[in-house]
């Protein structure tokens, strides 16, 4: 099942089944519990992130050719950071460039995105897919000026990657019935149309088997919490001369049986309050 959260015509935010044939159909009962199919059509909808995350569990550097690219050791460990749950960004909407906490070095990174379905603690790689409710599509923007300076960044990663808007998902969770296997998928991240990102997630250093049974090591797993399982080779930082997202730009990360997800490039309004993107 292709899992969409949508609002609707009035304003209400609801969870549907994407067909085949592009229709939309509402779907009841919860996304941790049981989704049940309801036969009505949705006719008007807004597509949003496939859900509110409590908590974004990041890896860095889990891509053989991405450590080759940067010149990095392959890790011992997953190298672990977070993005706080409000950088989430709809499918369609906009990445926002930082202009108050301004950042001149804004990159793509396209990921498998993992969403936990069950609470879960200290597991064996061969338990993983027992708790894993579906995967997504991701792009995993990052402030790299923010995120290499140790003067702005205090030698962490969180501030560069938790602007707004930064965290694209979607565009629908697919659920483990419909895709058992996500060892062996391409991945494309295309940025104006022109492909930047190609590779196969058999390229990862650490499965996604692996990730979860590390994150989940002392440490519990809650429902509603998405992985991202790493960015393969081709980040604009890498690029010489280093490629930086512009005002205008278009970014498209599209993973095999998942789908994809599209999102323009703005400057962020300057003094704009705005609401959090997915609300």
């Amino acid at each position: 099942m292709k899992i969409a959260r949508y609002r609707d015509a009035g304003g209400g935010v609801h969870h549907g089944q994407l067909l085949d044939d592009g229709r939309l159909e509402r779907l009841s009962g919860d996304l941790y519990g049981c989704l049940i199919p309801s036969g009505e059509m949705v006719e008007s909808f807004q597509l949003l992130a496939p859900l509110d995350p409590r908590a974004v569990l990041c890896i860095g550097l889990n891509y053989h050719r991405h450590a080759e690219e940067l010149g990095a050791p392959v890790p011992e460990y997953p190298v672990v950071f977070m993005k706080s749950p409000a950088a989430v960004q709809n499918p369609g909407d906009p990445i926002e460039l930082p202009t108050s906490l301004a950042s001149e070095q804004v990159d793509y990174e396209g990921e498998l995105a993992v969403v936990i379905g069950r609470r879960c603690k200290n597991l064996a790689p061969a338990q993983a897919p027992s708790v894993i409710l579906g995967y997504t599509c991701a792009n995993d923007i990052s402030a790299r000026d923010w995120q290499q300076q140790k003067r702005l960044s205090g030698g962490q990663w969180c501030r560069s990657k938790s602007f707004d808007t930064f965290l694209p998902l979607g565009p629908t969770i697919v659920s483990l019935d419909a895709f058992p296997d996500p060892h062996n998928l391409n991945l494309h991240t295309r940025l104006n149309g022109a492909t930047v990102q190609h590779a196969n997630t058999a390229d990862m250093i650490f499965s996604v088997c692996e990730l979860v049974a590390f994150l989940s090591g002392s440490t519990t797993l809650l429902p509603g919490m998405v992985i991202l399982t790493g960015t393969p080779a081709g980040v604009g930082m890498a690029a010489r001369p280093p490629r930086w997202l512009q005002p205008g730009d278009e970014v498209s990360v599209e993973i095999e049986g998942i789908g994809c997800l599209t999102n323009p490039v703005i400057a962020e309004p300057v003094g704009l309050e705005q609401s959090s993107p997915g609300h």
